[in-house]
């Protein structure tokens, strides 16, 4: 069932960025800000941890659970260490995220060997 529902959430952001971008015909940076900033948002008022508990993993990998991972880190270090903390925190909270996408990318360039088109 777990399963069943990350499929559906995580269709379900995706298939609202793509209306987003069909609708909009913006550039994709702004989807990507969006897609953030909304995750920020989500967060602080409380929603996001409902979806979540709904969605797994359909909720926290796509960029509105990096948007609340980054507000979630930045919070608990103001809390801890005041100002440097809530700029410091979001960082810290989504390095390791960020440092296994740069790594599995560099492994998949590295094995499947890509040509530029």
């Amino acid at each position: 069932m777990n399963y069943l529902m990350s499929f559906i959430i995580g269709g379900i952001l995706c298939a609202i960025g793509q209306i987003f971008i069909d609708t909009f015909k913006k550039n994709n940076a702004y989807l990507l800000v969006m897609y953030v900033v909304s995750g920020v948002f989500l967060g602080f008022i409380g929603v996001y941890d409902k979806i979540v508990e709904i969605g797994y993993s359909g909720a926290t990998v796509p960029l509105l659970g990096f948007g609340n991972t980054l507000a979630k880190g930045a919070i608990e270090q103001a809390a801890e260490k005041g100002f440097m903390g809530a700029l410091s925190g979001g960082v810290m909270k989504t390095a390791p995220g960020v440092a296994a996408a740069l790594i599995f990318g560099y492994l998949a360039a590295v094995i499947f060997n890509p040509k530029s088109k």
